[in-house]
Order: structure tokens, then C-alpha cells, then sequence
């Protein structure tokens, strides 16, 4: 299977293409700042994915495009940026004519109560609120998307770093809300984040939704 990651030397981007290469798929790492490797399952290609037709060229051939895509935590522009790096991507995809769009969004839009999301509550820290609007917003688009086969990930709300469990490949699927443990905590490492993907891309379970994650 030929898989496009866009984002791959990112945190969430680095793990996903490592565990794709693991499992002997062909990849094509796809960021504005890449490195050649030493991998025959791995190119590794420089682009801007704000232009469309260039990216376009870059995606033919694949089968799935996974987007990592992040305009940057720390951007004082990350809502607009991230959007308009979507949308880009969006229609790179579907001008190439992947089959399968997934794309790694936020945990903001998952539902905490019947009607309420996580990004419109004071737990969301304010450093962060603005990617996650974009991330909720741009899942907004993409329901209203019927020709791409699409799938939108939610991490779940505690899913950096510091969550060293690594690679257990264990984890529990949800949908809409987000998933707990008996301590009531959302949680999966960037390791295991990266197995929930490769194993959506093998055992398509999510079609035209969001789905989450965690132990």
C-alpha cells in the first residue's frame, strides 16, 4: 500500500511514518524540512502544502494520504494558518485522487456533554484554544465532504511528551466522545497513537467520521 504522510518529522508525523515503515508499507514523508533516509520504504520529499498543484503532483500514486499537518503550537497566527493549510491539503488530495484521506486533528472537538465540545470549556488552556477551534472547524468542512473517504482522528486530551508508556499496542476506539480509563483519564502515548492509524488504514473501520482513542 502507498502512503503519503504530510507532517512527517513532527511529533505525532514522526511516529505514524515510523510505524508505517515498520509494518512494510511504502511511504512518501511529506514536510517543508526533510531529511533523505537510508530506508527503501521511505521517500522523503520537501514541500510547501499551501501550494495546491505541487502537492497534488507529490500525492499522485497514493492510496491514502495521512495529514499530521500543524501550523505550529506556538504561532500567533495558528488559527487562520491552520485552516488555510487544511483546506490546501484538502484539495491536493482530491486532485491527486487518493482513495483515503485521514487526518490527525485535535481532541477540541470531541463531545464532553450532549451538545457541549471540549473547546468551548474553561478546561481548554487559552495557549491552546485558538488550534483548537481550527481543528474543530475544519472538521466542520470536511462533514460536509461526500467524494473524499475520509476519516478525522481525535488525540485524546492528554497525549504529549511526557506520556512515556510507549509502544503497548493496546488501546480502546471511540467516536464522538472521548474515551476514559477507571482513573477517568484520556490518555495514549504518541507511539500508540501511531498503531490506532496504521491499523485504520489496514482494517478501515471509520468512514466519514471522527474517531478517538486512548487506554
Amino acid at each position: 500500500m502507498k502512503i503519503a504522510v504530510i507532517g512527517t518529522t513532527g511529533f505525532v508525523g514522526t511516529n505514524i511514518t515510523n510505524e508505517l515503515i515498520n509494518r512494510k508499507h511504502s511511504v512518501t514523508g511529506i514536510s517543508r524540512n526533510v531529511k533523505t533516509v537510508d530506508n527503501p520504504n521511505l521517500i522523503t520529499v520537501s514541500a510547501d502544502v499551501t501550494e495546491v498543484n505541487k502537492l497534488a503532483e507529490i500525492l499522485k500514486g497514493s492510496d491514502i494520504v495521512v495529514s499530521a499537518f500543524n501550523a505550529g503550537w506556538e504561532n500567533p497566527n495558528m488559527y487562520d494558518d491552520y485552516l488555510a493549510g487544511s483546506k490546501a491539503i484538502h484539495e491536493a488530495v482530491k486532485l491527486a485522487g487518493a482513495k483515503r484521506y485521514i487526518v490527525i486533528g485535535g481532541a477540541g472537538s470531541l463531545y464532553v456533554a450532549e451538545g457541549v465540545q471540549a473547546v468551548d470549556t474553561p478546561e481548554v488552556p487559552e495557549e491552546f484554544r485558538a488550534g483548537a477551534k481550527a481543528s474543530r472547524d475544519y472538521l466542520n468542512i470536511l462533514k460536509n465532504e461526500t467524494d473524499l473517504d475520509w476519516a478525522f482522528f481525535c488525540p485524546p486530551f492528554e497525549m504529549h511528551p511526557h506520556v512515556k508508556t510507549g509502544r503497548t499496542g493496546k488501546y480502546r476506539i471511540g467516536t464522538d466522545f472521548p474515551v476514559f480509563n477507571d482513573e477517568k483519564i484520556s490518555m495514549l502515548s504518541v507511539e500508540d497513537l501511531a498503531v490506532v492509524i496504521a491499523d485504520e488504514i489496514e482494517n478501515q473501520k471509520h468512514s466519514k467520521q471522527q474517531f478517538t482513542a486512548a487506554y
